[in-house]
């Protein structure tokens, strides 16, 4: 299995061009199931779950080719199969999105229940809410489900989403472009993927309002055509090289971002004391410029504190003046990293969805473990600033939503070696 040894390392420094969001990419590839015509996707990130969800496309029928470096091209002029292959599925959640297109476009659609981080139960349920709302008839086995249309195919109605699920709402919405009259999803999520998902069904002829409030219109069509869209940058990326720089004590300039989507990473690190310049496409945050303390967060749904950036987030607190307290209101697992940073020195108690941190901890190098994507990301941030060396395991975990992670470290001056046992 292949491993990061992070060094310590001193401030980071310079310019890192943020990717394309890996939240956003996985829906706009399950999209493109919903027309015959062809898809193109630019800004598409290289990474394990982007590799996965072609698999699955072409097993299902899609035919992807690669236009150029992070283009990619999506033409499914026949879905082959309407049930998806276990062995991939198992391997990432986010394949269940392909659920939606396939009872919009089939009128059938069979999926294993699938894998992916071990940050909490995450259920399903209410995908399946959402097409059971549009008419289809639901079989749930031990390990599948499967959801059948109606002989007239998915007829629009009003539903509401017990919780702001970011899948749920992608799910429903793309089962709905294709259903006979009007949904409505109340409650929705309002993440800026969601917007950029609606903003790519709507250039393949979807007819959708509402996308970023807390309820979406869809007047259903026939028929949807191809479309060209580039995926709106990544965030989560963005709010780790910001931490990065923060937690080295560091400048760096963070470029293709936008701003507006990083509101509450901006306000808490702003609270510690690191100064943010914004611009309109851009960030440079200073880490260099004084002392930095503690300050409280809490996840939410967006806009809210991202879950996402919680484990980031504490991995920062520990190096900072006083103490801090993390809730975590999203995913009910999603404290994991913390027996891994305690290896390193951190000082974190646990009651619940509550930590408390200890600022000031001297961290320390050691083997430690990725149990999850965003908890990879932060032991490598501790790792940065560990006396010592930080060997970090499962990192396929970090390389599920990281593109070019090592190499733009490094560029920063980031002292990161990715080595194959």
């Amino acid at each position: 299995m292949a491993k990061y040894i992070v060094h310590q390392s001193g401030p980071l420094r310079g310019e890192v061009q943020i990717s394309g969001a890996k939240n956003a990419v996985l829906p706009l590839m399950a999209a493109a199931l919903l027309s015959e015509e062809e898809c193109v996707i630019r800004d598409v990130p290289i990474l394990r779950d982007v590799s996965l969800m072609k698999k699955i496309l072409t097993s299902l029928g899609s035919e992807i080719h690669e236009l150029g470096e992070n283009i990619l091209s999506v033409t499914t002029k026949d879905i082959l199969s309407t049930e998806a292959d276990f062995e991939l599925v198992n391997k990432m959640r986010a394949s269940i999105l392909v659920m939606g297109p396939l009872l919009a476009r089939k009128g059938r659609a069979r999926i294993p229940l699938p894998g992916g981080c071990a940050i909490g139960a995450r259920p399903i349920d209410l995908h399946l809410k959402g097409f059971e709302a549009l008419g289809a008839q639901l079989t749930v086995g031990d390990d599948y489900v499967e959801a059948v249309a109606g002989p007239q195919g998915l007829i629009g109605d009003t539903l509401y989403l017990d919780f702001p699920s970011v899948g749920a709402t992608e799910n429903i919405m793309m089962a709905a472009v294709l259903a006979d009259g009007v949904t409505y999803i109340e409650n929705a999520a309002k993440e800026p993927e969601i917007v950029d998902l609606a903003n790519f069904l709507n250039k393949m002829g979807a007819k959708i309002k509402g996308a970023g409030t807390d309820t979406i219109k869809i007047e259903g069509v026939k028929t949807l055509g191809g479309a060209k869209h580039t995926v709106v940058p990544d965030r989560i990326e963005a709010g780790t090289f910001m931490l990065a720089a923060a937690i080295t004590r560091g400048a760096v300039h963070i470029c293709n971002t936008l701003p507006d989507h990083l509101k509450p990473i901006i306000a808490k690190l702003r609270e510690c004391g690191v100064r943010i310049e914004v611009g309109d496409d851009d960030l440079i945050v200073r880490g260099d410029l004084g002392p930095q303390f503690a300050t409280d967060i809490k996840t939410l749904p967006y806009p809210g504190f991202p879950t996402d950036i919680q484990s980031p987030f504490m991995a920062y607190l520990t190096t900072v003046e006083g103490s801090s307290t993390v809730i975590e209101t999203v995913f009910e697992n999603r404290f994991m990293h913390v027996a891994q940073l305690g290896k390193m020195g951190a000082s974190i108690e646990t009651a619940g969805n509550k930590a408390n941190v200890r600022g000031n901890a001297k961290l320390r190098g050691c083997q430690v473990m990725a149990t999850d994507l965003r908890a990879g990301a932060a032991l490598v941030l501790a790792g940065l600033v560990a006396e010592g060396t930080t060997e970090i395991s499962e990192i396929y975990h970090i390389e599920r939503g990281y593109e070019k992670f090592i190499e733009k470290f490094s560029k920063l001056g980031a002292t990161i070696v990715r080595v194959d046992d």
